[in-house]
C-alpha cells in the first residue's frame, strides 16, 4: 500500500493508541469494570469511584484531546509531505484496538506503527498496551493473519517531550510574581511498588519507570534554573492511587506534600504533571481538583504547569520518532534522539521487559 518514496514506508498505517474514556453517564461503569477486569470490584464500588466522571457529565477529557492530536499529527505529517493515513484505537472505549484492525485491513494495510500517548516504561504504560493490541489482532481472526503491528520506542527521552515540558514550565515559573518562592513538583500517576521494581528490560535492575521520571525533573529543573538565574528545587511526587490499602505504591503523594510544604514560609507549589502528554482526568481532576484544594485549605499559592497536549514541537517530536522507526524497519542504521543521559529503550521491547505480575499474556511488539 506504501509509495516506494513514502518517509514512513514500509507502514501502511499510523495507529494512535491510548487508554480511553467514557462520553456519557451510561458508560462510566462499563469503562471501569474494563479497566479493573478481573479484579472482581463490584458495580457499586465502581459507581463510587466513577465519582469524578459523574461529576463532569459522565465524560472523561481524553478522547477529545485525541482527536486534537490526530488532527494535529494528521496537519504535521501533510507538511511533511507524507500521506500515510493516521487512525485511533483505545484500549478501554470506543474505538477499540479492535475497531483500529478492522479499519487499518479495510484499508489494505500489511503493517502498522504505533505511537501511544503513554511516554514511559512499567507494565501498565507500554507491555499492557501490547497485550491489548495482541488480543485485538488475535480477536479479528484470520482477516488479520500477517498484518504486523509495531510501535515506536519509550519517548520520555525524546528531544520533543523535554523541549515542551521545558517551554511550559519556564512560562509557568516565570510569570510569578516572585519565581524564586516556586517549589517544582513533578507528578506522575502512582503504581505498585512491584511494577516500578520490574519496571524495564527482563535482565536489567527495574525501577526505570521512577528512573525516567527523576531523569527528566532534573534536567527540567537544570534548564529552568539556567533560563530564569534560579536555584529552585524540584522533586518527584504521585497521584491516582488505588487498589487496596495493604499494596504499598509509589510515594509521596502530590496531597501530602503539598501539605508538608505549607510549613516552609513563602513557597509556591508548581505542580508540573510530566507523567501524561495532555489534560487527562489524573489531571483535571487529580490536580486541578483536588490537589489545588489541598493547596487553598492550606494557604499554599498553586501553579499547574500546562502539559504538551498539541504543541508544535511535541507533535513534531512524535512525527520525528515515526519517521526513526520506520527507517528502523527499513534496516537502516539509527542513532536515536535522546534528551536525557542514561538508558533509551529500544522500539522492539526486550524478553520480559515490564511484565505482567498477574498472569503472562501474548504480547506485540517485542520480542518475546
Amino acid at each position: 500500500m506504501s509509495a516506494a518514496g513514502d518517509a514512513l514506508a514500509p507502514y501502511d498505517v499510523v495507529l494512535l493508541g491510548s487508554f480511553g474514556g467514557p462520553e456519557a453517564p451510561g458508560e462510566v461503569v462499563p469503562f471501569l469494570r474494563r479497566v479493573t477486569a478481573g479484579r472482581g470490584i463490584p458495580d457499586a464500588r465502581l459507581e463510587a469511584v466513577g465519582e469524578h466522571y459523574f461529576a463532569r457529565g459522565g465524560r472523561s477529557p481524553i478522547n477529545d484531546l485525541n482527536r486534537a492530536l490526530l488532527a494535529r499529527l494528521r496537519a504535521e505529517l501533510d507538511r511533511r509531505g507524507i500521506a500515510t493515513p493516521v487512525l485511533w484505537g483505545n484500549r478501554n472505549s470506543e474505538p477499540f484496538f479492535t475497531d483500529a484492525v478492522h479499519e487499518a485491513l479495510d484499508l489494505g494495510a500489511t503493517r502498522v506503527v504505533t505511537i501511544l500517548t503513554s511516554a514511559y516504561s512499567c507494565y501498565s504504560s507500554c507491555r499492557q498496551y501490547r497485550e491489548d493490541l495482541a488480543a485485538a489482532v488475535e480477536e479479528v481472526g484470520p482477516a488479520a493473519d500477517g498484518l504486523v503491528v509495531d510501535k515506536v520506542r519509550p519517548y520520555v527521552v525524546h528531544p520533543g517531550v523535554g523541549t515542551a515540558w521545558l517551554r511550559a514550565l519556564v512560562a509557568a515559573v516565570g510569570a510569578l510574581e516572585d519565581p524564586s518562592s516556586a517549589r517544582v513538583l513533578y507528578v506522575t500517576h502512582s503504581v505498585p511498588l512491584a511494577m516500578d521494581d520490574t519496571s524495564g528490560p527482563g535482565d536489567g535492575e527495574g525501577n526505570l519507570y521512577v528512573d525516567q521520571h527523576l531523569r527528566l525533573a532534573r534536567r527540567l529543573t537544570d534548564e529552568l534554573n539556567a533560563q530564569l538565574g534560579l536555584e529552585l528545587e524540584g522533586e518527584l511526587v504521585f497521584c491516582s492511587r488505588s487498589g487496596p490499602p495493604t499494596q504499598p505504591w509509589l510515594e509521596p503523594d502530590v496531597n501530602d506534600r503539598i501539605e508538608e510544604l505549607a510549613e516552609q514560609a513563602g513557597v509556591t507549589v508548581v505542580c508540573a504533571p510530566i507523567g501524561f502528554v495532555a489534560d487527562h482526568m489524573e489531571v483535571v481532576h487529580d490536580l486541578d481538583t483536588e490537589a489545588a484544594e489541598t493547596a487553598e485549605r492550606v494557604g499554599v499559592p498553586f501553579v499547574r504547569v500546562a502539559t504538551p497536549q498539541t504543541d508544535d514541537v511535541f507533535v513534531e517530536g512524535l512525527v520525528d520518532l515515526l519517521l526513526e522507526r520506520a527507517a528502523e524497519a527499513r534496516g537502516e542504521v539509527v542513532v536515536p534522539e535522546t534528551w536525557l543521559p542514561g538508558d533509551v529503550r529500544p522500539s522492539v521491547c526486550a524478553p520480559g521487559c515490564c511484565p505482567n505480575l498477574r498472569a503472562a499474556k501474548p504480547a506485540l511488539c517485542g520480542s518475546d
